[in-house]
This record gives C-alpha cells, sequence and structure tokens, in this order.
C-alpha cells in the first residue's frame, strides 16, 4: 500500500502500532531522555508509555489523528478538564517511571501552572517515526487538527519540548509566549500559541 498523508481518526486498534512509531519520534526529545534516562530500556519505556496515555486518556476524550507513520492528539476546550490521566492511569505511569516518578509530577504541575486560562485547544502530542520524516505527515496532521481550530473561531496552545521544532510551529503561525524551567535540573519547555485564522472562503 502507498504511504498516505491524509489524516484519519485513530481508534483504540491503532494503540499497539502507534505508541511504537512516536517512540522512535520522541527517542531524541530532551524531555522524554529527562523521565526515560536509560538508553537500553528506554524504546520499550516510552512505547508503554505512549500506549497507555493514548489508549486511557486522549483516545476517549481527545482528538486523535494519524497518518502511516504519524500522529497527532489534541484536545478540544470542551474537553480540557476529562482529558486528565484519572488514578489508575496515574498508577501505569508511576510503574513506568519509577524513581523519576516525582520529577514527572513536579513538570506536569508547572506546565499546568502555566497554561493559558482562556478557552482554547491544546496540542497534546504530535510525532512522526524518523524513518518516515520528510514525507509531509507531521506537516498533514498540523494543517488537520489547526483547521478544526479554525473552524471552531477558537486559538491553540502547545508545549515544545524541542527547541529545534520550534521554527516548524512559527511556521504554522504559533508564536512562543513563555520559557519554562523544569524543576529539578530539568529541561526547558517553550509554550506556543496561535490566533485562530479565518478558514479558507468565509468572509468577515
Amino acid at each position: 500500500m502507498p504511504i498516505t498523508n491524509t489524516p484519519t481518526a485513530a481508534v483504540i486498534d491503532d494503540a499497539a502500532s502507534i505508541s511504537r512509531f512516536l517512540a522512535r519520534a520522541f527517542d531524541d526529545d530532551p524531555m522524554m531522555r529527562w523521565f526515560f534516562p536509560e538508553e537500553a530500556s528506554r524504546e520499550a519505556s516510552l512505547t508503554a508509555y505512549f500506549s497507555t496515555i493514548f489508549s486511557r486518556q486522549y483516545v476517549l476524550n481527545g482528538v486523535c489523528e494519524r497518518t502511516a507513520d504519524a500522529a497527532a492528539f489534541w484536545v478540544a476546550p470542551e474537553a480540557q478538564e476529562k482529558a486528565v490521566p484519572d488514578a489508575e492511569t496515574i498508577q501505569e505511569l508511576v510503574a513506568l517511571l519509577g524513581d523519576r516518578a516525582g520529577l514527572f509530577g513536579e513538570a506536569v504541575e508547572t506546565a499546568a501552572r502555566h497554561t493559558p486560562q482562556e478557552p482554547h485547544w491544546s496540542l497534546a502530542l504530535i510525532g512522526a517515526d524518523p524513518a518516515a520524516q520528510g514525507q509531509g505527515q507531521g506537516s498533514a496532521l498540523l494543517r488537520s487538527g489547526l483547521a478544526k481550530a479554525d473552524a471552531s473561531g477558537m486559538p491553540t496552545y502547545l508545549e515544545s519540548s524541542k527547541e529545534s521544532n520550534i521554527p516548524v510551529y512559527e511556521h504554522f503561525g504559533f508564536t512562543v509566549r513563555e520559557e519554562m524551567v523544569l524543576p529539578g535540573g530539568g529541561p526547558t519547555l517553550w509554550g506556543m500559541w496561535r490566533e485562530p485564522r479565518r478558514p479558507a472562503g468565509v468572509q468577515a
């Protein structure tokens, strides 16, 4: 089958494939390397991590889309309070993170304190398998999610944990809103904001 760049809705049965290519996509991410510092076990740990948050959190209350080798998890304004880990999910994550669980919790709390209060769409996560980079799959997912935010007249917020991705997001209309240094000697997060654009063909 030819690779398709057309985003489709991700469903629970996609958990295994999505978690595998997201693990590869985030292997060099500074925040994920901070949470999972062991090289030998990182890919397996990341695969389990992404499988957990996809199947227990975002596929239930978010807008999850995928292409052949990339995925994006979005959260609409009305779902922000629901798209958070429940107690059972937190238990799974703590078991996965081991002695890094405390740092993970502090990072989540730090990011939450800086999350904009005004209604907005959130891009919780986007990643493409490194073997498929340059094929436009991530860009297609970005355009698809931003079109939904624009159609609702809502701004969009994301946190980038990789400085080299900032120009990519800027190309799609995001601007850096603030920098957050995670506690415990953690890496920097860049909070980025994008105002809605009028969908094509819509008059003022």
